[in-house]
Parts: structure tokens; sequence; C-alpha cells
């Protein structure tokens, strides 16, 4: 004991304490005991001023922040410790950083470290040495604890045989499993985990979750989902039927000095340590779960142009299916006015160069719709089928689950009651805790049974027949159910979605060059041409506006509109054309107005003045140009036919007699009418 001096006496003794977790505190008593006893020992010892320090319990000494350590360094560095005190010097500090910075405080300042094995002086270079090599040991005794222990782990995982935690699923039948089943139900139909969330806030439907309370254990409360637990449901491979183990890692940073520990982190599937598939029951096969997998990693908008994207607000219905097929990006979805455009901006925000393409939705729009009726057509009258199945069903989802609920209730109300029934009246708290317990059972059951009438007052009424005809009609006709006015983009959007992949768009030439990639891997190529400078989905066909053109140099606008509407040519909103009509698309395309005389000018006569000129009849006329006798045109049935003027001297003088009937120049020729 020659190492404690006067010095040392002067100054105060720490007694340091430490336990490293929250079950070491609850049932090692005994070691706590011992080191509160160390104050005892350093009186003995000559010391009057004992400081402890207790704020490391339950705190582990590898590395996590401890305030109790950092106080005991503090008081070193001020000069006012003179002895350390601990049941084993190692116990201080159990990685290298903290505990050689601990002996070099002491060391500069004096201060003695004590254990029961005895007193050291960092001073001294024997006790250092001995101190230094005591850290070193708990250190490498830290790290093979930790690495059989994780290794103990991991071989048990191997067999299956791990289990950290129950899943909610499979702690209880019945109600619970109804539930689960609704939100997987739910998500095939919905294709997002949001929108199920949503659905189930909607309907007041709630979800088990694991409940932890120090009175009752473990336990399965009912409560309103949040996006978090309907998403845990979805992502957890035990609902699958296989067992995982190692889907977490957990990240060391250093932060402020310090070690900082990120546990939790997510792991790619490839990446997990254990994958037992059809290791138990599931609730789903695992490729619904690998599909499910696939939903919602491309439901996540926000992680670039890899994933599709969630349906979303808006009109345009390709929206998250296309892909560039010029440089592999996601095409992006602008609205200007009352029309979209499908553009590809990523060399624009990435290397700053040009857009690669972009072209209207609506064409774009109007044509993958058309596809996808064409395919599905044959399924329309079993889509129709089950439309029916499912609203003529008995109860709803929503309603099943307050049956169940019901059901508990009144379960939870019969052992409430027997248990008020076997309490000894003269314990009147006893009596009047079951009391009470016993009341808000009932009360469960009344607010059940109101919501259960809530929802059958707002059940809708069964279909007649005329409206099952009318569903069965659209059924046969998908596409009078696609442009159906109750039909929504959103429903639009998921019906593509359901069978299309990907669609590969590029622009070549004049033409969109579209790729479907549906479902099940077929591909389908479309072309669609690409609207000029200056168009609209309004503009009149090129066919149309040249016959106008045409048309204009042979009659008035009267009857170049009556001609129009005939030959079946509507105007670019789909009306009929009067003769103003004809007359502002005239002006709009610079076309001159139709003038008397212009025939005339031209050289050029109509089928009437041609019969008139060799006299026969009109229709003999025509026959005579259909035959090619006489050479002539018409523009499109009903068009005026026109003849050249020299085509009409031409047939005169290949029909006029070439010599006299007679040789008699006297002889007259007789015309007969």
């Amino acid at each position: 004991m020659t190492k404690i001096t006067a010095d040392h006496l002067v100054r105060g003794a720490f007694v340091y304490i430490r336990q490293s977790t929250a079950d070491q505190l609850l049932h090692n008593l005994e070691s706590r005991r011992r080191q509160y006893g160390l104050a005892d020992r350093a009186r003995q010892l000559g010391w009057t001023t004992v400081e402890v320090i207790d704020d490391d319990l339950g705190r582990s000494g590898g590395g996590i922040n401890r305030p109790g350590f950092e106080r005991l360094l503090a008081a070193i560095c001020e000069g006012r410790v003179g002895a350390v005190f601990a049941i084993e010097a190692s116990r201080l500090a159990r990685n290298g950083r903290d505990w050689h910075t601990l002996i070099e405080f002491c060391g500069l300042v004096g201060t003695v470290i004590i254990d029961e094995d005895g007193v050291y002086d960092p001073r001294h270079p024997n006790d250092r040495l001995l101190l230094g090599m005591k850290g070193t040991m708990s250190e490498l005794e830290l790290s093979l604890f930790r690495q059989r222990s994780q290794e103990a782990l991991k071989q048990k995982a191997r067999r299956g045989a791990l289990f950290l935690s129950v899943a909610a699923g499979y702690v209880r039948t019945g109600r619970v499993q109804e539930a689960l089943r609704l939100v997987f139900a739910k998500f095939a139909e919905f294709h997002s985990a949001r929108q199920v969330h949503v659905w189930l806030r909607d309907e007041g439907i709630a979800l088990p979750v694991a409940s932890h309370r120090a009175a009752e254990g473990r336990s399965i409360a009912w409560k309103l989902p949040l996006y978090n637990t309907v998403h845990n449901i979805l992502t957890n491979p035990v609902y699958a039927g296989a067992y995982a183990f190692g889907r977490t890692m957990s990240k060391v940073s250093v932060e402020d000095g310090r070690k900082r520990i990120k546990r939790g982190l997510r792991r790619p599937q490839s990446e997990w340590e254990v994958l037992l598939k059809d290791q138990h029951e599931g609730y789903i096969t695992w490729s619904e779960f690998e599909r499910n997998q696939h939903l919602i990693a491309n439901n996540a908008t926000g992680k670039g142009s890899a994933v599709t994207g969630a349906v979303r607000r808006g009109e345009l219905l390709l929206a998250g299916l296309l892909r560039c097929g010029h440089c592999g990006r996601k095409l992006y979805v602008g609205y200007g006015g009352k029309a979209g455009r499908y553009y590809c901006q990523g060399a624009l925000v990435n290397h700053g160069t040009a857009r690669c393409i972009s072209f209207g939705g609506l064409r774009a729009d109007a044509a993958g719709g058309t596809e996808v009726l064409r395919v599905l057509k044959p399924l329309g009258i079993d889509a129709a089928v089950k439309a029916l199945a499912a609203q003529t069903s008995e109860t709803s989802a929503a309603q099943r689950q307050l049956d169940l609920a019901l059901q508990e209730a009144h379960f939870a109300v019969a052992q409430a009651r027997r248990q008020y029934d076997a309490v000894d009246p003269a314990n009147r708290l006893v009596a009047s805790e079951l009391e009470r317990r016993w009341n808000e059972a009932l009360q469960v059951v009344h607010r059940l049974q109101g919501e259960i009438a809530a929802l059958e007052a707002k059940k809708p009424a069964p279909l007649g027949e005329e409206e099952r005809q009318h569903l069965m009609r659209l059924g046969a006709d998908l596409e009078l159910a696609w442009s159906h006015p109750a039909v929504t983009a959103e429903t639009r959007k998921r019906i593509l979605r359901t069978a299309l992949h990907e669609i590969i768009a590029r622009i070549e030439g004049g033409f969109i060059q579209m790729v479907l990639h549906w479902q099940g891997g077929d591909h389908t190529p479309l072309q669609l041409k690409i609207n000029g400078a200056g168009k609209h989905r309004w503009t009149v066909p090129e066919d149309t506006l040249s016959l106008i053109r045409e048309l204009a140099r042979l009659m008035p606008d009267q009857q170049i509109a009556r001609l129009l509407n005939r030959a079946g040519k509507p105007t670019g909103r789909g009306n009929g054309w009067t003769k103003t009509r004809v007359c502002s698309f005239r002006s709009h395309h610079g076309i001159a107005v139709y003038r008397d005389g212009e025939w005339a000018e031209r050289g050029e006569v109509t089928l009437e003045a041609v019969a008139k000129s060799i006299d026969v009849s009109v229709m003999t006329a025509l026959r005579m140009i259909r035959h090619g006798i006489i050479k002539g045109r018409q523009l499109c049935r009903g068009a005026p036919w026109v003849i050249k003027a020299e085509d009409l001297t031409a047939y005169r003088e290949q029909r006029a007699p070439r010599h006299s009937l007679t040789s008699n120049s006297a002889q007259q020729s007789l015309q007969f009418q």
C-alpha cells in the first residue's frame, strides 16, 4: 500500500459502478452490492471524501456514450481524484480508446487505480504495462463473448429454430387471420400499400399489433393501422411461409469522436443470412410475396428512373409505364393546358444536353388503350361475373371484421361477468374493479353494434335485373365499359398496369415507335405518326385538305359542304360541314374562292356541256367517259366530272367522216332524229 501517499488521500476517492445490461440490473444484485461496498473500502484505506459514480448502470462499456465515465475523466483532469476504485480495473472501460485515455490522464495527474487485486500507479512502467495488458485482455474477452454468441445465434437460425419474436399473424387464430388475409387481398386489388392503408382507415378496420405491457406481457392489440404497419405486413417473409434471419444490419460511424451504431438498416434479399422457404404455413405463396415486393419497389416514385411508380393523379394513362428507347430513362409527364405530353429530360438534367424525345400523350394513350382492350376482350365476361359476385356477397370485408370483433367482445363480457359473480362481495375493491371491467366490455359491445348498424344502413341495394344485364353488356363490350362516363382515369391506369409491364418508345422518321411489353413476357409493336409543327388533334386529315383545295376550283362553298357531308368526311372536331365552315377553312389555309368562268379559263368543260356538244344524253356521255372514249376525271364520288376542251376536240376529229357516202356530190344526207 506504499503507492498510496498523502497527496492521494488529500484528494477524493471515486468509486465507479457499472453493469452492462438492464437484465444484470434486475438479477445480478450481488455484483451491484459488491461495487457499492468499495466505498467502505476506500474509507478503510484512509479517504474521507468518497464519491460514487453510478450514472452508467445498464450501459455497456464497449463504446456507447457513458455520462458517468465522462464525469470521471473530467474530475481526473481537474485534479480532484486521488484514486479510482473498481471491482476489476478492466471494468472501467472495455474498449482500447477509453481505457488508454483513462490510463494517460491518471498518469498525468498522479491518480492511482485500485481494484480487488491491488493498487496500480500509471506513472510506474510496470503498473502501466500491467494495466495495458488487462485492458487488452478485457477487450479481447468481450470480442470473444460477442463472437461466440453471434455464431451460436446464426447456427440456430440456419436450422430455422431461432425465434426472437413471433409475428402477430401467428399468435392467435380467427379474427387475426381474417384481418391479415384482408390486407393481402386488398393489396392484390389496389397494387399499392398506401391505397390499402387509406382504404383500411376509411373503412375503420383495425389491424393486430404486438403490445408489450409489463403487467400483461406480450399480447395482441387492435388499432387503426399506420402506414408502417401495412408495409411491414406486406414485406415480412414470415407471412409467405418463409423463415428469414439477418434481414437487417447495423452500421457503425464516428460522430463527435464517439462510436455511433445505427441498427435496423434493411438489407437486400440477396444479402439475407438465412432464408428457408416453405418452412411453415403462410398467408400467401412465395411467388406472390416476390410479386408484391416488385410492385412495392416499382411504386417508390422517389427511387429514380428504374421504377414504374404508383398510379398518380392526372389524365394521361401511360404515365410511369413509358421508357425512352434512346437513353433508357423513364419518361416524365407534363401538363400544359388541356393536353399532356410525355418527355425524356434525363439527358437535360444530368448532362445539360437537349431532351431525347417529346410527344403528345392523347394519341399514345388512345393507341395503348385500344391494344390492351383488344387483348383483354375475351376476359370481359369473366370480369363482369366476378363483379356481380363481389357486389352480391352477403357481408363486406369491413362488416366481417366488425362481426369478429363483436364475437370477441361478447366473450369478454361473459368472462367479466363470471369473474364478477365469483368474487366475494366483502372484497369491495376487487368487486369494484371487476364491475368496472364488466362495464367497459359492455360499452365495447354497444359501440360495435352501433358501427354494424351504421354499416348496414350504408350498404347499397342489390342490383336489379336491368342493372345486371347492363353490367353483362359492359363486360361483353370492353370498349363501351372503357369509355363509360363513370370510369375514371385511375381505373383505366390500373387496367393498363395489370396487363402491361413497360412500354419502350422511340421517335424515328416522323413516327412514334412503341413496343408494349406485356406482363406475361410477350411484346407488341405499335407505330403512330407524330404530329407536325403546329398540328393538333383537331387537325383535318391531309386527304380532306387536298380534296377541298381541288374542289375550290370546281364549285362554290355551299356545294363543297354538301359534297363533303355526303362523302362522310367531317371537320377536325367531328362536325358536319357548312358554307361558313368551308369558307373559314379556305381562309385559314389560303385557298382562293371559286369564281365563275374558271372552267373556261383553264379550258375545261362539264359533263353536261360535253353531252350537249356531241348531241347525246348526259348518261350516254358519262358511259363514254367511263369506257375511255372521252378522257375525263372525277376527284371523288359525287364530285363533278372535268373534261378538257382539247380532249373533246380530239374526240370530234376522231369521229368525223373521212369520205362521202356516195360518189354523187348532189346526194344529200338525211338526219334522223
